[in-house]
């Protein structure tokens, strides 16, 4: 099995030649040469190089080789033509289809499948400690099945006199050594897990808006963090720079104050073994008060990954969280202005930027300020001394500002959203029962 990050390329190496393979069955030819070239693009992030693409077209994948006879054939011509060592597929291969593809092509080519790709790469920027192992549980449970002996080399058993009796074969070693290392890397990351609750629960007491930015790989997600908290992160044009959450305070032009957070990127067919491995990180999206959604404007699928990310946004359950969908890039020449271009729901604002220049991040700032205050009133409550128990759900649902306490009430100046207003609007010394008048 090859170490993490070392999938197929290390550096110093000359970069590693590869045939793309696409399968077109129920989508348009268009959307397959889509999806290929933004495999060509993750190749090229992971430092190989494409030399041909091949596309089949299928009513149904072969259930042997997924791609039919013909093309495994002209797929081992292109190799030997080109001496490439790798066949990458975009689409997900059983460990039986793997096995029986490099048995056909030969010639030692490896072949590997987009989720293979896709987890080296996350390896190759992988930084902190829960990073790291979280990519390597994702590669362990992903490689595990796919842990396919050849031949009598992997085993223990031999034949003929003098070898018979019992042994174990190599294959079922490893398989019990993936076991144990995949049980040991979920123990850690549990404990880990453990200290980022406390950490999300220390953030939840004071009271902080989170924002959390979001969008497809390659936004410029980075770059608009940089921007606005001169953060210094890796932000660099490639496809999954940012794997590794960070978190910074934010200033807003009111003088109030947000926890921002970068996320790693969506990208389509993204594998939900991999959504699993990193749920913990992925988290910082399904707690945050508020989403900035960033768009790549000058990208021609920039609609076609808006509604990946919603997609996704809605498996993780936080599609309809309060959301700034910010169009990034509109310097590199796309027809968008630097200025609001509609609202498309009540929770939901649009805005047109670029982070690389910072022209349109004042509007941004304006509008997520707005976004985080709709519904929320700046209110004096009074609370008698003996109902001190309302002092604890305003400090659970509101951000108080200010306490005093008198000898018969408790004054507390707080901001409140509609629904903790209702619950606590008694104690609003302006307030006034509604008549029937």
């Amino acid at each position: 099995m090859a170490e993490p990050n070392q999938l197929f390329y290390q550096d110093g190496e000359e970069p590693p030649r590869a045939v793309l393979v696409g399968l077109c069955i129920d989508e348009e030819p268009e959307e397959t040469e889509k999806s290929l070239a933004e495999l060509e693009s993750l190749l090229e992030t992971a430092g190989g190089e494409c030399v041909v693409k091949v596309v089949q077209t299928k009513a149904h994948p072969d259930p042997r080789t997924c791609i039919g006879s013909g093309k495994v054939a002209e797929v081992a011509y292109w190799c030997r033509e080109y001496e490439a060592g790798l066949v990458i597929f975009d689409l997900e291969l059983s460990p039986a289809q793997i096995r029986n593809l490099e048995d056909a092509i030969g010639d030692d080519v490896r072949v590997i499948d987009r989720s293979m790709l896709i987890l080296d790469i996350f390896a190759l920027h992988a930084v902190t400690g829960e990073g790291k192992l979280q990519v390597e549980l994702a590669q362990l449970k992903y490689t595990a099945p796919r842990l396919i002996g050849k031949g009598t080399e992997l085993s223990r058993l031999g034949g003929g006199i003098g070898t018979r009796g019992p042994g174990e074969s190599k294959l079922e070693i490893d398989r019990r050594h993936l076991k144990r290392r995949v049980a040991a890397l979920e123990a850690e990351l549990e404990s880990l897990d453990r200290t980022r609750r406390t950490m999300r629960a220390a953030r939840d007491r004071s009271q902080t808006p989170k924002v959390a930015i979001v969008g497809y790989t390659n936004a410029g997600k980075s770059t608009l963090f940089n921007y606005l908290t001169d953060a210094g992160i890796l932000a660099e044009n490639k496809l999954f720079a940012t794997l590794d959450p960070t978190t910074r305070k934010l200033t807003l032009p009111d003088g109030s104050t947000v926890l921002l957070t970068d996320t790693v990127g969506f990208i389509r067919k993204l594998p939900h073994h991999l959504i699993r491995a990193f749920r913990s990180t992925l988290d910082e999206v399904v707690y945050a008060d508020v989403l900035i959604l960033l768009v790549d404007a000058s990208d021609p699928e920039h609609q076609a990954q808006l509604e990946t990310t919603q997609n996704l946004l809605e498996e993780l359950g936080a599609a309809e969280k309060p959301t700034l969908c910010v169009y990034n890039k509109c310097d590199l020449g796309a027809n968008r202005s630097f200025r609001a271009i509609g609202t498309v729901a009540p929770n939901r604002r649009t805005v047109s930027i670029s982070a690389q220049t910072g022209q349109g991040v004042d509007l941004l700032l304006a509008e997520l300020q707005n976004l985080l205050q709709d519904g929320k009133r700046r209110v004096t409550f009074h609370i008698p001394n003996a109902e001190a128990g309302a002092l604890n759900r305003l400090y659970q649902n509101a951000v108080v500002e200010k306490i005093d306490y008198g000898a018969d009430a408790i004054e507390v100046v707080a901001t409140v959203d509609a629904k903790t207003y209702g619950m606590l609007r008694a104690y609003d010394p302006n307030w006034k029962e509604p008549t029937d008048e």
